[in-house]
């Protein structure tokens, strides 16, 4: 009997020794930890996964399904090619809001004008513009009639591309007819020209005219609006034209051939309908002496009149 008592205190003996081991050693390893840096990286360390458990067949296809795809140009990075892809995103959705849509106006102007030597002529004018903000077409359609004289007319088919803010380059046709000429009525120039808005809001239309007998000429219109009501618009403007050469049957003298200086006074019923005085100075240099006509001097005039504009 003491022989068993002997052996179960023994074993208790050693199985409290054996706890207090452990206990020990794991306050001693958790102390260094915390005393001593990390030496080793965690690389080095070894890892056993053999007792992580098993991913499902559902979370491996979830995770499949969350992969980000890679950019589809080797030399982009991913922060590359998303901001290419934003860049590309924003600019078509701007086209889209902003200027890449179609649109369409016309204008239609009737003025009856007289000079201060009593004579009288009536003047019209058609343009209409369609297409975007860089790419347009441009239709101008002008026609005066002289009292005691036949309408001559002149229609332009010009091609616009914005270039800058405010600037569009133009290239196109002009179809010239004057049923007042015994020959050469009909004639087709070349056009290069220049639209937009100069400094301190002067609309502007430069144009180069190239065509048969060495005819060249330049023509500069230049007008601003200023407003004296939101209706009541004053409008200063400025039509000027030089001739390079002339060869033709019905040659213009070299040089500055006319000029004309005005302010227009316009009244706006709506966005649509303008009514307007016009008040100007006009010069003109006169023409050569050829075999069809006689030679003509210079003349200065004062030209006055009203008209009515529509835009749609």
């Amino acid at each position: 009997m003491c022989i068993i008592n002997l052996f179960a205190m023994s074993t208790l003996s050693a199985s409290f020794l054996l706890l207090s081991g452990q206990s020990f050693a794991h306050e001693e390893h958790h102390a260094m930890s915390m005393s001593e840096p990390q030496t080793q990286p965690s690389e080095d360390i070894p890892m056993d996964h053999s007792q992580h458990p098993k991913m499902s067949a559902a979370s491996k296809i979830f995770i499949e399904e969350k992969k980000v795809p890679p950019p589809q140009h080797a030399h982009l990075g991913s922060d590359d090619f998303a901001y290419k892809s934003d860049h590309q995103f924003d600019h078509a959705a701007h086209l889209k809001e902003h200027g890449g849509q179609i649109y369409q106006q016309t204008t239609l102007e009737t003025k009856w004008q007289r000079n201060d030597g009593g004579q009288g002529a009536l003047k019209s004018e058609i343009e209409t513009r369609i297409g975007t903000d860089e790419n347009k077409i441009f239709i101008k359609v002008h026609a005066d009639k002289v009292e005691s004289q036949q309408a001559e007319y002149d229609a332009k088919l010009l091609y616009s591309r914005n270039v800058a803010d405010f600037w569009d380059v133009q290239v196109g046709l002009r179809y010239r007819n004057d049923p007042n000429r015994e020959i050469d009525q009909d004639q087709v120039d070349a056009v290069f020209g220049l639209h937009g808005m100069a400094p301190y809001f002067f609309e502007t239309d430069a144009y180069l005219y190239i065509g048969q007998d060495r005819q060249v000429s330049f023509n500069l219109e230049t007008e601003r609006d200023l407003l004296l009501t939101q209706k009541l618009i004053v409008q200063p403007y400025l039509d000027m034209n030089i001739v390079l050469s002339d060869d033709s049957n019905y040659a213009k003298k070299n040089g500055l051939n006319s000029v004309q200086v005005g302010v227009e006074t316009r009244y706006e019923i709506n966005k649509k309908v303008m009514p307007f005085m016009d008040l100007a100075y006009g010069y003109s240099k006169g023409v050569q002496e050829t075999a069809w006509q006689k030679s003509s001097s210079s003349e200065n005039e004062l030209f006055y009149g009203v008209g009515i504009r529509f835009k749609f």
